[in-house]
């Protein structure tokens, strides 16, 4: 387990008291859940060869620990297997001492689309929510962050997030097992926030927006990114059952729709900075994610429609500020 004395020392710095005296509990209650896997995973990572990287590379499209030459054949092959034992990989690239974790999701195409437009993140304490296994983390970091918290509920992401973690070193970057509704109210602490493929999981948009804004500072900087709909003001999409074979999608609003909402959540200074469409090539299946990917859950006949015949995944990136 990771020492998490550091991000404690840093919470109480920022005022986070209500967090800090609940924190230790919660993780401990996580890391003793009764997954059935958890403690193959926990083993994995104990288990892991003692190697040492001689760099690590936070801003580059692979996030790279170590290099192939700091590392035997043999150790390398052991560390395969480690890391393919936490299979599926949804989030990447990584580079670890020379072995290509080659993704589902080419994360960095998303992180290139909003890097340049961000307040930049040097010396800031961020929250990415539902980050998976850490790679946009890494990336902030990357980008001189002070400290990076990340939250996300998957035991799995996290394990893989604390394997790369151990093997990198000593970090100010931490992935919590945790969901977004387990934070204290009114935290305010965090000068940048990011949610990124989170609000259409989102039973209720408009508190999920209230969440974010809740944990940012006055004055603070919101990235979000989601999926949304063609469509001018109050055009929303509730899918009657599956959107692209996720049975846990809720409103896809259209960009329009989103900016309205995030000004009547009490946001200024919203902008559109991107639109784009998810395509094949951007999350696809791969050996190191075996099973279907968005190409087995569109149209066969038409890659613009769902297989539910809804409009194909489109994303957009807003930034926003709180009051």
């Amino acid at each position: 387990m990771l020492d998490y004395q550091p991000l404690y020392e840093a919470l109480l710095d920022a005022k986070a008291d209500a967090w800090t005296s609940i924190l230790p509990r919660q993780l401990a209650s996580a890391f003793t859940s009764r997954h059935g896997n958890l403690a193959k995973w926990q083993t994995l990572i104990n288990q892991l060869p003692e190697l040492t990287p001689t760099l690590n590379l936070l801003d580059a499209d692979a996030v790279q620990i170590g290099c192939s030459k700091d590392v035997s054949d043999e150790a390398r092959a052991q560390l395969e297997n480690s890391l393919r034992a936490l299979h599926p990989w949804r989030k990447g690239p990584y580079d670890i001492f020379g072995i290509k974790i080659n993704s589902e999701w080419r994360s960095d195409w998303k992180w290139n689309r909003l890097k340049d437009h961000i307040a930049p993140l040097k010396n800031r304490l961020v929250l990415d929510v539902g980050c998976g296994n850490g790679y946009h983390c890494w990336r902030m970091r990357g980008a001189q962050a002070k400290m990076v918290v990340g939250i996300d509920p998957l035991l799995l992401n996290v394990m893989q997030f604390q394997m790369i973690r151990k093997l990198a070193g000593e970090a100010p970057v931490y992935v919590l097992p945790l969901a977004m509704e387990q934070l204290p109210q009114g935290l305010k602490i965090f000068a940048t926030v990011f949610s990124m493929g989170v609000l259409y999981h989102r039973r209720s948009p408009v508190d999920h927006l209230l969440e974010l804004r809740d944990c940012l500072q006055p004055g603070g900087e919101l990235i979000l990114e989601t999926i949304v709909i063609d469509g001018g003001p109050g055009k929303v999409l509730l899918p009657e059952e599956r959107y692209a074979n996720m049975r846990n999608v809720w409103f896809l609003p259209s960009c329009e729709t989103l900016a309205s909402w995030l000004k009547r959540c009490g946001f200024v200074n919203i902008r559109l900075i991107d639109i784009s469409i998810t395509g094949i090539h951007e999350q696809r299946t791969t050996d190191w994610m075996t099973f279907q990917s968005l190409k087995d859950f569109l149209d066969e006949k038409n890659p613009q429609l769902t297989r539910e015949g809804l409009p194909a995944p489109k994303r957009a990136i807003f930034i926003a500020n709180s009051a």
